[in-house]
């Protein structure tokens, strides 16, 4: 009977052996994840996540190894570590007992907005067991649009103008109920058939849109740098309202116009009057007269008159002669005749010139850029009664007779030199008798 008994009482203690060498599978291990920073992930940013491991068998465990298996959109941070061990695990543990564990991932920088899988691998080094558990990592595109550019940096004094702004979404993420506004703080440029104010219900991730509005500055402003103070504000998803605000340069004044009309003549010196009739100043102004067919220009060609404020004037001379070929007149069957010398400008006759003259004006405007402009004066007019203008358009009138006025007097005073002198010889002679 004690032999017996004995025999149980080494085999239940041999049973008993047995069942404390048996190790717990890694089934027994609970991973959950605690917590996600920033919640959601953002692309292009570092994201932490918080997890806790939790041992629910039996048994204690030893050397329980936790590894982060990272695919796209995540990827290991440089320094940080994606396996981490656990030295002991209580068994029957609860949520205040669990190990918690932290890990850093990187996010792609192009990834979309979506719900991605991300697996842990945990290990019980004692049997070899591994389970894998599967979270998921929210990653939401960031919110962030910017106005990339402004197609005017400079307008004109008291015109109106186009002013467009292209808003590009440069963020992850759809945009949604944008407002934008600029303002610029003396009043000089003001939106005119419009507030300050523009709405874009919806701007996709990568998608522009273009904002317009026509702008003035006032006709009394002072030709300079004006800053554009402009406020973007628009709605993410969790409709919360951000605002963007930067500033942009837009320079007010720069080209202006000329006016140039005929004054005078004398002499063949012809007077020209140059009048700045655009909303800027034009500086060291310059007014030349280029080479062209039909007239000729004896001495300087160009004359600088300084500065030209807006509504201001100056007259500029030159000595200018004007080829025969342009002062033509008709003969009577109708023949277009011509003597083909040079003859002062102011000699010509109204309905012998019918060609203008090419003048240049040259200016530094008001953003400091040299221009030029081109104008064409009629200096067509009248004869003069100076009584050389006349003569000149007689001679040009009489071409096809080979006969002028001069010819005729000439001819006259011969016949009367003539004549004297015969009278002189016949009193001569009743003298003699």
């Amino acid at each position: 009977m004690k032999k017996m008994i004995l025999l149980l009482l080494l085999v239940c203690m041999t049973a008993g052996s047995a069942s404390a060498a048996v190790y717990v599978d890694s089934s027994m291990i609970t991973v959950n994840m605690l917590n996600q920073n920033p919640d959601p992930a953002r692309p292009g940013e570092t994201m932490e996540i918080t997890l806790s491991v939790m041992n629910d068998g039996n048994s204690d465990l030893e050397d329980v190894t936790v590894t982060i298996e990272p695919e796209y959109p995540f990827s290991k941070v440089t320094g940080e570590s994606l396996t981490q061990t656990i030295p002991y695990l209580n068994s029957r543990q609860d949520e205040d007992d669990a190990a918690i564990l932290k890990y850093k991932l990187f996010i792609d920088n192009d990834a979309p907005e979506d719900l991605y899988e991300l697996d842990i691998v945990v290990t019980n080094s004692e049997n070899g067991g591994t389970i894998t558990t599967t979270v998921n990592i929210d990653v939401r595109g960031k919110e962030y649009a910017q106005i990339v550019t402004i197609t005017k940096s400079n307008i004109d004094i008291a015109t109106e103008e186009p002013l467009e702004f292209i808003v590009t979404n440069t963020g992850n993420s759809p945009l949604k109920n944008m407002v934008i506004s600029w303002d610029e703080e003396s009043g000089v440029v003001l939106p005119v058939y419009s507030d300050n104010t523009k709405y874009i219900a919806y701007l996709d991730a990568g998608e522009s849109a273009t904002v317009s509005y026509t702008v003035m500055a006032d006709v009394n402003a002072i030709p300079g740098l004006y800053q554009l103070d402009i406020c973007l504000s628009f709605e993410d998803y969790d409709s919360n309202i951000n605002e963007i605000t930067t500033k942009a340069g837009l320079f007010v004044g720069g080209e202006t116009d000329f006016d140039v009309s005929f004054s005078e003549s004398a002499s063949g010196e012809v007077s020209l009057s140059v009048a700045n009739v655009g909303n800027n100043e034009a500086y060291s102004v310059k007014v030349s007269i280029p080479e062209q067919d039909g007239y000729k220009v004896t001495g300087s060609s160009s004359t600088i008159v300084g500065n030209l404020e807006k509504g201001d004037y100056t007259i500029t001379s030159f000595n200018i002669a004007q080829s025969a070929n342009v002062a033509i007149d008709e003969n009577s069957d109708g023949e277009k005749t011509g003597t083909g010398e040079n003859i002062p400008a102011g000699r010509s006759a109204s309905r012998s010139s019918g060609n203008e003259l090419t003048a240049i004006i040259e200016y530094t405007d008001s953003t400091g850029q040299r221009l030029s402009v081109e104008k064409n004066v009629d200096i067509s007019f009248t004869s003069g009664a100076t009584g050389e203008n006349d003569v000149a358009y007689a001679k040009n009138r009489n071409a096809s007779s080979g006969t002028s006025t001069t010819t005729y007097l000439l001819i006259l005073a011969a016949i009367v030199v003539g004549a004297a002198a015969v009278y002189k010889k016949r009193k001569d002679k009743e003298r003699e008798q």
